[in-house]
Order: C-alpha cells, then structure tokens, then sequence
C-alpha cells in the first residue's frame, strides 16, 4: 500500500519523507530540528538534510529562538503551507484512488484496526 500511495504522489512531485517534515513543519510552527526528528521518526542527520533540500526550495527557512539565541528554528514560509496544502489534497486524492473500493463500513473497520496496531506498536 506504501509504493502504491508513493507512486501516485511521486507523480505530483511528492515524496514521502518530504512531505512529512514540511507537514509537521506547518503543523508545529517553529520546531527545533531535533524535536522535528523525533515526531516524525527519522535520524537528526536525515531531518537535517530534508530541511536542507526544502530551505534550497523556499519551501521553510530558519530563524532564531527568541528566548535561546543559540537554538535555530524552522518554519513554514508562505510557499510551503501553500505546498503542504497541495500536497495534501494529493494525499487525499491518492488515497482516495487506494481506498475507494472499500465502503464506507470497510474503510471505518480498517482505520480501527490499524489504530488499534499503531497503538501497540507505540505501547
């Protein structure tokens, strides 16, 4: 189901890793690289180059922490929650293509039983 959904995203420019540090990026606020790391469960080193790639594309940038000049944080600009919303209406359409043979019933069953695997998957 993963190379599948990545699949139809990669036709919109999308990748996986991407878009969830410039999502979590958008839906945090200002983040320091080591918090944002760890929600989205990659290495620091992977975190920074991601960020990296989307400073290069204008899409976040860099900015200091006012009560800790020494810490530098990353925040949207206005073209990346532009792109986080596209990409997320890519998100959607994509699984809506995956998931659209189930119904209504099916798809509510199957979010269950996945909430219930990533729960104690997280313990």
């Amino acid at each position: 189901m993963v190379r599948a959904l990545d699949e139809r995203l990669g036709d919109h420019g999308v990748s996986t890793p991407r878009s969830k540090v410039l999502f979590e990026v958008d839906r945090c606020g200002p983040v320091r690289l080591t918090d944002l790391a760890r929600t989205v469960g990659i290495t620091q080193g992977t975190a920074s180059t991601l960020a990296d790639a989307l400073v290069r594309e204008g899409l976040i940038e860099r900015c200091a922490d006012d009560s800790d000049r020494r810490v530098t944080l990353l925040q949207t600009t206005p073209a990346g929650r532009r792109q986080a919303q596209s990409w997320a209406g890519a998100y959607t359409a994509a699984a809506e293509e995956l998931f659209g043979i189930l119904s209504g019933e099916e798809q509510l069953a199957l979010t269950e039983l996945l909430q219930r695997l990533a729960d104690s998957i997280d313990g």
